[in-house]
């Protein structure tokens, strides 16, 4: 990444993130407002595509059930409307941090092989949990509530038809349905596929796992995917 390139990074970043500061749709105890989750989120959109490409991710998002969608079954964010706002959680946190990594990663020798947009940041990051949209449904169990008597509780559970061919890989599947074009920004791609680190490759692709590590976007979404959840509980 060049100078002038880090110097447009700043630049677009901080005008997304003005546009979230100036709702802040999630407050710091990880509660949210589902109609700003879904404003902020679209304006963003709008600030970060060309108007046809935003048209086409939104237009994903509201076939696919983005707004709706939990983001865990059990974990951060296993309310309706959970996706949206922990993966808007994830951008947040990826802008704030795109500059300082980005800062670092140009005094190395790889400075040269990587370099990206804000709208790639925010991209990968609002995409890297595309696969959980549509992925749950409702169901109930019989359990006793605080006073000890026994009711009827709504949970999440994974859908029996589900088919997944790994969490970040089905994402980045589901982003090049939203936006072809995207079948072209590798880094982004490696960014979704890789953000769950170990946890998400199978044996044979662990073997070269810290080549992916090379690419600052995928450290970035990593670190911008567990602040979330575990700073902010979003």
């Amino acid at each position: 990444m060049t100078s002038e390139e880090l110097t447009v990074l700043k630049n677009d970043v901080n005008k997304l993130l003005e546009i979230y500061n100036a709702d802040k749709p999630i407050n710091n105890d990880g509660t949210f407002d589902t109609e700003k989750i879904k404003t902020v989120t679209c304006r963003m959109i709008d600030s970060s595509l060309s108007s046809s490409d935003a048209e086409k991710l939104k237009g994903w998002m509201e076939s696919h059930e983005f707004w709706i969608s939990p983001a865990s079954s059990k974990f951060h964010c296993n309310v309706k409307g959970g996706l949206s706002a922990h993966s808007l959680m994830v951008a947040y946190q990826a802008l704030v941090f795109a500059v300082p990594v980005m800062e670092n990663f140009a005094e190395t020798k790889r400075a040269a092989a990587f370099s990206f947009t804000a709208s790639d940041v925010f991209i990968a990051a609002i995409a890297h949990d595309f696969c959980k949209a549509g992925f749950y449904q409702t169901e109930f169990r019989h359990t006793k509530n605080l006073s000890g008597n026994w009711t009827y509780e709504p949970y999440y559970k994974v859908k029996a038809d589900s088919r997944n061919l790994g969490h970040g890989n089905e994402s980045v599947l589901n982003l090049i349905e939203a936006i072809p074009e995207y079948i072209t920004k590798r880094p982004v791609l490696e960014a979704i596929s890789r953000h769950m680190g170990f946890s998400d490759v199978s044996e044979n692709e662990s073997y070269n796992y810290s080549n992916f590590l090379q690419n600052p976007l995928v450290i970035l979404i990593q670190l911008a995917d567990q602040t979330a959840a575990q700073w902010w509980d979003c």
